[in-house]
């Protein structure tokens, strides 16, 4: 066990990534367990306030990015000061993704349907970073000097190929199967063969008629099939939702407007 930790943690420098990716799952867990006892009303938790303000727990999180972003870039190149920055850096990382979805809707929609997105960004960034701590590298390479293969294509090709493989997920609307294909370049490869999501940017410019039919038809059928499982797996890991979708902001500000005319009115 000692000589295990010796050869592939601490020869191979992968502490600080060890650490980052084991902050990151425990600071979620903490922190989901923490919001879900006080949305129950459970525990000795409430929100933290300030002046009346409600300090989302992002704002911790972006702190500790910055933290850990100085102390890995403007450091001591020692192992004690990076596995400090990669601990900071996870944490700060998980405070911060698990409020995405308020974000990028601008709204409190932590408890909504909306906000479970926040989980499935953290699930997928939990997964990549532990592909990473246990040796998969992004684009499959590892070593440019050790790549040889029959048609004696460069690294720098191998990895412009996946890139072009990662493009054409992305462009057919798999984007998790772009992303784990960086690390899984075989789960890439045939989410670029198969066919696109008809909603996306590939279907819309290729497809027509009785293709296009076909397409809608197999998405359907996945989601019918992988739905339920998604959803409750952001049930069980981020708690079910509790509170309706809020409206859009240009639907929330069109009624503002009403409101003053009948009012002027």
């Amino acid at each position: 066990m000692a000589s295990w930790w010796q050869r592939d943690v601490i020869a191979a420098d992968k502490l600080p990534l060890m650490l980052c990716f084991l902050a990151f799952v425990v600071t979620f867990a903490t922190t989901r367990t923490i919001t879900r006892m006080i949305r129950d009303g459970r525990g000795p938790f409430r929100n933290v306030t300030a002046g009346g303000v409600h300090i989302h727990h992002s704002v911790p999180g972006i702190i500790l990015l910055i933290i850990g972003a100085f102390t890995a870039i403007g450091g001591p190149d020692e192992l004690g000061w990076r596995s400090f920055a990669g601990v900071a850096v996870g944490a700060g990382m998980s405070l911060v993704l698990d409020e995405f979805a308020l974000i990028l809707h601008l709204q409190d929609v932590y408890w909504s349907g909306e906000g479970q997105l926040s989980v499935q960004v953290v699930s997928v960034t939990a997964a990549c970073l532990g592909l990473t701590a246990a040796g998969f590298s992004p684009f499959g390479v590892k070593d440019a000097d050790a790549i040889e293969v029959s048609l004696r294509l460069t690294a720098t090709g191998l990895v412009a190929l996946d890139g072009v493989f990662a493009l054409i997920c992305v462009l057919k609307g798999k984007y998790r199967t772009a992303l784990f294909g960086l690390f899984l370049p075989p789960l890439m490869v045939i989410g670029a063969v198969r066919m696109a999501r008809p909603t996306s940017l590939w279907a819309r410019h290729r497809y027509r008629g009785k293709r296009l039919e076909r397409a809608t038809r197999r998405a359907a059928d996945f989601d019918r099939r992988w739905g339920p499982v998604q959803t409750a797996w952001d049930n069980l890991v981020g708690g079910k939702p509790s509170l309706p979708n809020p409206a859009p902001a240009s639907v929330a500000a069109a009624r503002d407007d009403q409101g003053g005319q009948d009012g002027r009115a």
